[in-house]
């Protein structure tokens, strides 16, 4: 990397002469990785300088690293680590180069949340990844306008420290949009913006939640924000979900086992299965949450992407007792690397979730949340996802079309009324989890129903993403999706 100073570590015996040191302290940092195989040195004149020793020093270490193989040096008189390293036996006692970062931790860890890998796939494969938008139609131009634009009328503002809260700017045109679209009589001042919807329900997490708090989640469900939840040291209940959404029968019963403390949930598009709330069920939840003074988590998540009939508004527009903390993000509407989310909440609980986030993430990009807000103002943002909803409603019916063609007998499918996904029951004969496998060999990746059960047990259906692939390409992936399937049923027959 270039423009840094090396340090080097230089404590030695004081008889040791200082080029030896230097020496010494180079070969230990190419032992234990920190200079690997090939990396440039800086030149004698520029160590020298930064070590504040005489150049000459420095010159003698290098001599003496090359003798002994550690170090080139190239026609240009350029510097690097030999790319074929001495095979030397490490120093004893004193001399013991320090090793590379440790691979174990020296004390107890409490448990966590797996991570989940997310290796990249093969180049070439079809990734019908669900809830993810189209970022090649994101209009980056006018948004890299809106930066430069941003940082310089405002930079020096908005490169310092800024509103916890979020920009001022951004968190009005948001409280426009949803009191516009959404049905939220809400301010500016009842927004906190956060990285992404994650950031919200883990704010959310740390200013709700105390260890031991009973938590009733979807029981297919996100599971991001479970573990966000689970962290806090919340004990989560798996609660039922049919073709009207959450079963409030089956949360009625567990509040007469144990006191609730929240409910997370996805009411408008359930996460996975798209199904909406019943409008019966929204009223009942309401009425045992005021009843029982349990706080409803609601993350809309997709709010914008409906196509069939009205949008039903969130139940945060419905919520007369402050009962909804309510989560929200533009990854959907722009991209998901921006990073943008929201919280709407009572003003009470906002001020405490303000000094949580002091402590732990003091405040979101200004720049770039400037830069949307212009977007926003100026309609851009609008015109873009009503481009976006036409465009994935006709993606949706091209990957319904492909499913019927070539997969009429495997799946079962029917267009969900909104979202960026639709879930598709498998046949008896067919394991999820195995076809999944296999369309990964001929270069298609998809979800199998079991990645969103709250237990990790199979189920019988897939997740598949249409908005981040044009219909030629949905096309495709259903096509090597069928064939996945073929060979995986010969391979079955022939065992």
């Amino acid at each position: 990397m270039k423009g840094w100073d090396l340090t080097l570590d230089l404590r030695a015996p004081s008889p040791t002469p200082l080029f030896v040191r230097i020496a010494r302290a180079l070969e230990e940092d190419i032992r234990r990785g920190r200079l690997p195989p090939g990396a440039p040195l800086p030149g004698s004149r520029t160590l020298a300088e930064s070590l504040g020793v005489h150049r000459n020093t420095v010159i003698a270490a290098y001599r003496e690293l090359e003798t002994q193989g550690w170090i080139t040096t190239s026609a240009a008189r350029a510097t690097f680590v030999s790319p074929s390293l001495p095979e030397v036996p490490a120093r004893s006692s004193a001399g013991v180069p320090r090793p590379a970062m440790p691979s174990q931790v020296g004390f107890s860890l409490p448990s966590a949340p797996l991570r989940r890998e997310r290796p990249m796939p093969p180049p070439g494969t079809l990734v019908l990844a669900g809830g993810v938008p189209d970022v090649r139609l994101l209009p980056a131009s006018a948004l890299a306008r809106a930066y430069r634009r941003a940082l310089k009328l405002h930079g020096k503002r908005l490169l310092d420290y800024g509103d916890t809260s979020g920009h001022p700017r951004l968190r009005a045109a948001l409280a426009e949009m949803l009191s516009s679209l959404r049905g939220l009589a809400v301010r500016a001042d009842d927004l906190i913006i956060t990285r992404g919807s994650q950031g919200a329900l883990d704010l959310v997490a740390r200013t709700l939640l105390r260890t031991g708090d009973t938590v009733a989640v979807e029981a297919i469900g996100y599971r991001p924000a479970w573990h966000a939840l689970q962290l806090s040291g919340a004990h989560l209940v798996p609660i039922p979900v049919d073709g009207e959404g959450l079963r409030v029968d089956a949360l009625e019963a567990l509040s007469r086992r144990t006191p609730v403390r929240a409910v997370y949930l996805t009411p408008h598009h359930h996460y996975p299965t798209t199904v909406t709330l019943s409008p019966a069920r929204r009223l009942a939840l309401l009425a045992w949450a005021r009843t029982h003074r349990v706080a409803l988590i609601e993350d809309d998540y997709d709010h914008e992407f409906h196509y069939e009939g009205r949008p039903v508004l969130p139940l945060a527009s419905a919520d007369r007792e402050g009962l909804v903390l309510y989560v929200g993000t533009l990854s959907k509407v722009l991209a998901p690397a921006l990073r943008l989310g929201f919280l709407a909440a009572p003003r009470p609980f906002l001020e405490r979730a303000l000094g949580v986030r002091e402590a732990v993430d003091r405040q979101g990009d200004s720049a770039l949340e400037a830069a949307v807000a212009e977007l926003l103002e100026e309609g851009e943002v609008q015109r873009h996802v009503r481009k976006m909803r036409g465009v994935y409603h006709e993606r949706r019916d091209a990957l319904v079309r492909a499913l019927e063609r070539e997969l009429s007998g495997a799946l079962t499918v029917s267009p969900p009324a909104g979202g960026m996904a639709l879930w598709a029951p498998c046949a008896p004969d067919v394991d999820a989890e195995a076809w999944v496998r296999a369309g990964q060999e001929v270069g298609v990746a998809f979800l199998p129903g079991g990645a969103f059960s709250f237990d990790g047990r199979p189920i019988p259906a897939v997740r598949l993403g249409f908005a981040a692939l044009k219909e030629s390409e949905l096309a495709e992936a259903v096509h090597r999706m069928a064939r996945a399937l073929s060979l995986l049923r010969a391979q079955i027959a022939s065992s």
